[in-house]
C-alpha cells in the first residue's frame, strides 16, 4: 500500500512538473523587441500607398497579407498612431474586395516593420499571426515597405511605396 502511495505521489509530481515549452521549435525567427522611436515619429500620421512593384521581375500576382492581390493595395490608406503603435488600414481600389481593419505595428532597431492585422473586436495581444516587412527611405513625406516572397523557390521582392496624406 505505501509502495502504491509513493509511486502515485511520483507520477503525480513527474507530470505536474511537465515543461510547457512546445513539441517543436518555431521556423520563423521572432522580431527584435527593442523599438526605434525615432523611426516609428517619422511615420505617424496619414499614409497611402501610391504604387507597387517587383523590383528586378516580371509581373507576377502576388496576395498581399492574406487580403487581395497586391495591386488591390494602390490607393489604400493606412493611419499609423506612434505613441501607442497603433492604426488602421483601408483598401478601396475598384475591383477588388473592400477591407478595412485596425493594425498593431512597430518598428525595431533592426529596421523591421512588424504588423499585425487585428479583426474588430479582437485584443491585439491575441493575434499570433503577423508580417515582418522591412523599412527604408523613409523621409517626412514617403517610405516603402518591402517584403521578401517566394517565386518558384526564388526569393523576390515586393516593395509598397507610401506618401503622407496630411
Amino acid at each position: 500500500m505505501r509502495k502504491c502511495i509513493l509511486m502515485g505521489s511520483f507520477m503525480f509530481l513527474l507530470f505536474a512538473c511537465k515543461s510547457s515549452a512546445p513539441a517543436v521549435a518555431p521556423t520563423v525567427p521572432v522580431a527584435e523587441t527593442k523599438l526605434d522611436k525615432k523611426a516609428q515619429v517619422v511615420i505617424k500620421g496619414n499614409w497611402q500607398i501610391t504604387d507597387v512593384a517587383y523590383p528586378g521581375s516580371d509581373f507576377f500576382k502576388v496576395n498581399s497579407f492574406n487580403i487581395a492581390d497586391s495591386k488591390c493595395f494602390i490607393g489604400s490608406t493606412w493611419s499609423f498612431i506612434s505613441n501607442n503603435n497603433k492604426g488602421n488600414m483601408e483598401l478601396t481600389a475598384p475591383g477588388c474586395p473592400a477591407f478595412g481593419s485596425p493594425i498593431v505595428w512597430s518598428i525595431n532597431r533592426e529596421g523591421m516593420f512588424v504588423l499585425k492585422i487585428v479583426e474588430a473586436g479582437v485584443k491585439s495581444k491575441t493575434v499570433q499571426a503577423g508580417y515582418i516587412l522591412r523599412i527604408a527611405n523613409a523621409t517626412e513625406t514617403t517610405f516603402e515597405l518591402i517584403d521578401k516572397i517566394d517565386v518558384a523557390g526564388q526569393q523576390k521582392d515586393i516593395v509598397y511605396y507610401f506618401t503622407k496624406t496630411n
